[in-house]
């Protein structure tokens, strides 16, 4: 079907036939640009791209999400800002690739999704590390998975507009299935922790808000700011180096408006801890108050979630859920809610409920399963 697809666009046969998934963070929330810890999986869903190499030197692309246009754009004049729209990011990742040092040319590339778009599960960087794959292939690169990510962040950084740090990109191109990914974002040391909810008669819905975000709108920037020159006026590297025990004599020396930033990383860095000690001791469904303290502090001290995310956090809850909490940066986007296996209808039923009496958009909802990185599937 995708190689058909191809052929209908470009004509002739594709080389091969790449995978990058989304991701839902378990906890973690805004420390990666803090250097702190954090814990996702990657997701069944992913963006797939169908690809041959060029040697004109033209990279053209086509998305079955998008407007029917084939875009065309020569490597050798690519520029952040002359590219608008969401070619950006693969034109990105190729022309990061270049500057590195790596010598590389055009492609074809057909690309195609099943994640919904602004739901927070990290399509754009999915995107990234699926042209960073499909490019380490055909053109034979030495590009692990975690440069791989590295690529698409920058990618996204200086071509999107993004000042993400680096978790959305290494989950999509390091986890491994049936594992979340425990990833210290400072000198990024790995470690994959079984992650197998069925095995305990556990789910984790993923309940989407259908509230869109848009993370180049200035806020999360404003948020990434804030959270360094509190850092700059403690004297710290980063706020991954704030101690809890030393968190309330900070407070009292940062402005008003920086204290609750700093304690949101602080407590977040904390809660990653109290998770993977979880699931370490084969006790996943410990994970749920951890996920529910994680969304108080989102709500209360960063201020990145909205009416509807709170929502669906309170009927899960209400319904059964173990925890719940916003996953990704705020602004919108989706819920995650841990549940046991007989109660997940129950609870999806709830938040429909809710939303319905509340007069939102019913909430999509599907069963996140812990799956693998970017790879080559054809």
């Amino acid at each position: 079907m995708v190689r058909g697809e191809f052929e209908r666009v470009f004509g002739g046969s594709p080389e091969g036939v790449w995978a990058a998934p989304g991701r839902v963070n378990l906890i973690g929330e805004h420390t990666d640009y803090n250097d702190g810890f954090v814990l996702p999986i990657a997701l069944r869903q992913s963006v797939r791209a169908v690809a041959r190499r060029r040697s004109d030197g033209l990279l053209r692309l086509f998305s079955a999400q998008g407007d029917g246009r084939l875009a065309e754009l020569a490597t050798d004049r690519l520029a952040p800002g002359d590219i608008v729209g969401w070619t950006s990011l693969p034109a990105g990742v190729v022309q990061v690739l270049r500057e590195a040092g790596h010598e590389v040319g055009g492609a074809d590339i057909h690309l195609d999704s099943d994640l919904p778009m602004g739901a927070g599960l990290s399509s754009s960087a999915a995107l990234g590390c699926v042209v960073a794959a499909a490019y380490r292939d055909l053109y034979r690169l030495d590009l692990p998975p975690a440069a791989a990510a590295l690529v698409a962040q920058r990618a996204e950084n200086v071509f999107g507009g993004v000042p993400c740090g680096v978790m959305d990109q290494m989950a999509s191109s390091c986890c491994t299935a049936g594992a979340a990914l425990l990833l210290d974002t400072r000198d990024l040391t790995q470690r994959q922790i079984p992650f197998e909810l069925a095995a305990h008669d556990l789910r984790l819905l993923v309940l989407d808000t259908r509230v869109k975000h848009d993370l180049a709108d200035g806020t999360y920037a404003a948020l990434r700011a804030g959270c360094e020159r509190a850092a700059e006026l403690l004297g710290l590297p980063a706020l991954r180096d704030l101690a809890p025990d030393g968190l309330s004599a900070a407070l009292d020396r940062l402005p008003a408006d920086l204290g609750p930033l700093v304690r949101h990383v602080v407590t977040e860095n904390a809660r990653v801890g109290r998770a993977v000690a979880a699931l370490d001791a084969g006790d996943p469904a410990g994970l749920g108050p951890v996920l529910t303290a994680g969304h108080a502090s989102l709500r209360d001290d960063f201020r990145v979630s909205c009416p509807e995310t709170d929502l669906a956090v309170e009927a899960a809850l209400a319904a059964g859920a173990l925890g719940a909490r916003m996953t990704g940066a705020g602004f919108g986007g989706s819920v995650i809610a841990l549940v046991p296996a007989d109660r997940a209808a129950g609870v999806t039923e709830g938040v429909t409920a809710a939303f319905r009496e509340a007069g939102y958009a019913v909430p999509g909802v599907f069963t996140a399963v812990a799956s693998a990185g970017a790879h080559r599937i054809d």
